[in-house]
């Protein structure tokens, strides 16, 4: 009797995968991975619905911030290395399993972060997290000499980093923020050092998969609103809400169509690269606060939530035109699109007066609209003026 070829090792060396793979979809460990993060993505988006309702908006865009940078760069940096490395033996498996344990712990830090401003569950899952990656990238500095000198600036850079953050849990609070803004700047900045001697051999079409999932998971949130809008205008027989769920139907259609509209492209210099990937923390963060003003433009609407119809509408207005203006700057303007280039701005100011009328989501929710007819205008105009189609990846 023979073993399969096929059978996965308990190890083997971790040697750098081929940047121009072909057929380098997202794994399952990958997919669990994501699965779980989630979780910290609705505790967050919750805990800023809920705090906005509460009319503490300033306390409530502070922590999501703050919150979602860890879930990002956790997710960001797992994303780059699996790119780059993915070996897929069981000690592989077994490190990324203690990853996703740390997001589970983040997660479970994330309400006391919102109710208490109390970051130490969090700062604990995260650190979990960033040692795990710590031990990947030693190994992959074991097994591929080509680009050992970046894989032990990665190792050393996040090490330190996360001994800092560590260390910020004993500072005393008014030093706490002004920390925090430090170590995430030295964060960032561990990729721009590490990735000089020589870039890490990721794959560009595997990343814009992977950046397309998440993108597709925080578009959840807004889903997640949506339904529940159209649960509670069937459950009482609310026109108001029946026209949230329609008008929040549409946001979600029209954020998912301006995202995936062009297959995406990742730019392959070091500036460009990481100003695509750092910029969609913009785009994450503004997608999963979508879903956060529709939940509070519910509240609103069910005579439950203690701000305004302004602040209301801006809960909503304001994600969406950062979302706009960063999807411009990323997948549009290096592009020149020609009336699309110019429509995605216009759209985003546009939104961004919504909120001073009578009903900002539903403008809100027409103005996208909009926004999705002129961009398959502008792609049909392309096509028959002879533009090159490329199918979705």
């Amino acid at each position: 009797m023979t073993t399969s070829r096929a059978l996965r090792p308990w190890y083997r060396p971790m040697v750098a995968r081929r940047p121009g793979e072909e057929h380098r979809a997202a794994t399952p460990l990958e997919l669990f991975f994501d699965l779980c993060i989630v979780v910290a993505v609705a505790q967050t988006a919750a805990g800023l619905h809920d705090d906005i309702v509460a009319g503490h908006v300033d306390d409530a865009v502070a922590s999501y911030l703050r919150v979602f940078f860890a879930i990002w760069w956790a997710w960001m940096n797992v994303t780059w290395f699996s790119s780059a490395y993915d070996t897929d033996d069981d000690v592989y498996r077994i490190t990324a399993l203690v990853e996703i344990a740390g997001a589970l712990v983040l997660a479970a830090g994330v309400p006391r972060a919102f109710a208490d401003d109390d970051f130490t569950t969090t700062t604990y899952g995260y650190v979990l997290i960033r040692l795990a990656a710590v031990a990947q990238w030693l190994r992959a500095a074991a097994g591929d000499p080509t680009h050992r000198r970046a894989d032990h600036r990665y190792a050393l850079g996040v090490a330190l980093v996360q001994a800092g953050w560590l260390l910020r849990l004993l500072l005393p609070a008014d030093w706490l923020l002004t920390a925090f803004v430090l170590l995430a700047l030295a964060d960032l900045l561990v990729p721009v050092l590490a990735e000089r001697p020589g870039t890490t051999p990721w794959n560009p079409g595997h990343i814009a998969e992977r950046y397309g999932l998440f993108t597709l998971i925080v578009l959840g949130e807004v889903v997640l609103a949506t339904s529940v809008a159209i649960e509670a205008g069937v459950d009482a027989g609310e026109q108001g809400l029946w026209r949230l769920g329609a008008a929040g139907t549409v946001i979600v259609f029209a954020l998912w169509w301006l995202y995936f509209d062009r297959p995406v492209e990742v730019p392959r210099r070091l500036r460009g690269t990481l100003t695509w990937g750092y910029g969609h923390y913009l785009i994450f963060a503004s997608v999963a606060a979508t879903g956060a003003g529709l939940w509070v433009a519910i509240a609103h609407e069910r005579d439950s939530a203690h701000v305004g119809g302004v602040v209301v509408g801006y809960a909503t207005a304001i994600p969406v035109a950062v979302y706009l203006l960063t999807v411009w700057v990323l997948h549009v303007r290096p592009r020149h699109l020609g009336a699309t280039a110019v429509a995605f701005p216009a759209t985003a100011a546009l939104v961004l007066l919504a909120p001073l009328g009578p009903t900002p989501v539903y403008v809100v929710a027409g103005l996208l609209f909009a926004l999705v007819v002129v961009t398959v205008v502008q792609r049909q105009r392309e096509i028959r003026a002879g533009a090159p189609t490329t199918a979705p990846p």
